[in-house]
Parts: structure tokens; sequence; C-alpha cells
């Protein structure tokens, strides 16, 4: 029986396999852009994916996601881990692009192949996890690195996006006065596999830890992961070895309950969704511009003729329509 010789890897596919990291960085730029021309090189690389440990941080602005980031590079780099840094910014609203894309806080060592830093524009997601966002963490996974680190915007209650991304979600509080940790929204609660009480030397960090562990312990079924709490400070330097011994131990978690695979399978259908939903808008939008009867339709609902709904429902029945 003859079997099928696999097809030849893309171009972009093969060099990103072999390390070259400007062919990496153009990649995730057209990814980013979301140009079609790069899709064989992205499904190429989709089953050399799936082994990096994809972690995220999230929380309210002004709590030193970036500081913690830092410091977690600097400690994964000393166990000799590959990490890729995915750091995504407010978007400008006239360009699109990342408001604070230069990153200054954020630096790799110079010479250090160990590391890949990139910042996206969160593209007007609130949450600031875009599509965009999954489909470079998948990059560079193929890429070679082992921990992904992936920094949210810091919009609030919003964030809980990350969960759709990352296999293990760091919430980062701060303790300022205990009540910023008591009025958290309910959705950051929800998503945390680990909370780091940073500037963990401030007055109330105690409280606002013991808090948090206290309201971690409610409804948690046996056997089921319950949120660790850590204390982080980044002056002195502290609680970061701590952080990291967390999230390795969620990911243990996720393989020996076997848990891993579901909240995949779960990741991925909502992945699969919102680009069937991108498609569909970028169909319709492009019907609409060129079908001068569907104008017809919009220039009625204008006139208040009809309304949108039935103006949507003749869309989609022209877009569906065969050619």
């Amino acid at each position: 029986m003859n079997r099928r010789a696999p097809a030849p890897l893309p171009d972009a596919a093969r060099r990103v396999l072999r390390g070259d990291r400007q062919a990496l960085a153009r990649l995730i730029s057209q990814v980013e852009n979301r140009d079609r021309s790069v899709l064989p090189a992205v499904r190429a690389l989709y089953a050399r994916s799936g082994h990096a440990t994809v972690v995220g941080l999230t929380g309210p602005l002004g709590v030193g996601k970036s500081s913690i980031l830092n410091l977690l590079l600097g400690h994964l780099r000393a166990l000799r881990k590959r990490v890729g840094i995915v750091a995504v910014d407010p978007s400008s609203p006239f360009s699109g692009g990342s408001i604070l894309g230069d990153r200054i806080r954020l630096e790799r060592p110079a010479g250090d192949d160990g590391v890949f830093i990139r910042s996206m524009a969160a593209r007007g997601h609130a949450g600031g996890v875009a599509l965009a966002t999954r489909e470079t963490v998948r990059l560079l996974d193929a890429f070679g690195m082992e921990v992904i680190l992936v920094e949210t915007v810091g919009s609030g209650q919003s964030d809980v996006e990350i969960h759709e991304v990352a296999s293990t979600s760091v919430v980062v509080v701060v303790p300022h006065l205990g009540d910023d940790v008591q009025s958290m929204k309910a959705g950051l609660f929800e998503i945390a596999d680990v909370f780091c009480v940073n500037k963990a030397d401030l007055p109330g960090a105690d409280s606002a830890a013991k808090y948090l562990t206290e309201m971690t312990q409610l409804g948690v079924a046996k056997g089921r992961w319950r949120p660790q709490v850590i204390q982080t400070s980044t002056t002195p330097p502290r609680g970061i070895s701590e952080l990291w011994e967390a999230i390795a131990a969620h990911e243990a978690y996720l393989d020996s309950s076997g848990s891993r695979r579901g909240q995949d399978r779960q990741r991925l259908t909502g992945e699969i969704l919102g680009l069937v939903r991108e498609r569909v808008d970028a169909s319709l939008a492009a019907a609409l511009e060129r079908d001068p009867d569907l104008q017809a339709v919009l220039d009625r609902v204008v006139a208040r003729k009809i309304d949108p709904h039935t103006a949507a429902d003749r869309l989609l029945a022209a877009v569906r329509r065969p050619k």
C-alpha cells in the first residue's frame, strides 16, 4: 500500500523550525495583521505546537504585572527554560497599533537566544486577548519556547479572556487598604489558578493574602484545584520562585487529574467559533459594500421603512444564497 508523502513545509514554517528569529517575527506580524497568505505556514506549524507551558498574568492596572513578568523571566532563564513573552497592550484608536509597543520595561538580555519578547495590540478586544494572540502563542510554542508568558492589558473584569489562552492564569493584585482585593470582580476570582499579592512590603499584604486564602477555600470540591496565594515583591525581589512553584503545581494538577484535555477542548472550541465569526463578519461586510441590492436595503433602514433586524435577516439570506 502506497502512502502519500507528506506535503512540503512552507518556507516560512521551515525557517521558524530552524530557529530563525526574523522569520518568526515576520510571521507574527502577518498573523497580527490578519494576512491570509500566512495561513499555510500557520497550519503547517500547528502540529508542532502543544508542548509549551502557557501562563497568563492578569489583574487591574498598576499592580506591577510587568515587574513580576521581568523577575519571572529572570528566574526561568536561571532554570535554563526557553521563554517567550507576549505583552498585550492597549491599541491606538487611530492606527490600531500597540500604544506601549516599545516595552522599555521588558528587556531581552543581549545575545540571549532563549528569550523572545513580542508586544501586541489588543485590537479592540476588551480583555486584550485577540485571536492573533492565540496564534502567536502557538507560533512561539512551535519555535521551541518551553514557557510562554502572556501579560494582558489590565482592564478589570474583561481580563477573564486570558483563560481562553493560558493553561494557568495568575491574577495579580495589590494590598492597598485591603479594600481593592475585597472588591475584586467575581470574574477574576473564577479564572484565577494562582493569586499573586504583589507589593507585599506594603501594609495590608498579610490581611489581603489571608482574605484571598479564605475565599479560595469556599466551594472547592474535594480533589479539585484550590488556587494558591503567593506574596511577592519586586523591591526587593521576593516570592518569585514560590510563584513559579505554584504555577508548576497547577500544571502538574492538570496532567494528573486529566483536566488538561477538557480545558484544551474548551479553549479550541472558543477559538474556532471566533475564527468563524471573524470570517462571517468579513464576508457580510464585503457583501454589503459591493451588492447594490443590499445597499438598497441599508437605504430603507436609514429611511425607517424597515427595521435593522429585518435587514440583518436579508443580509444573511443573501450571503447564504448559492452563487
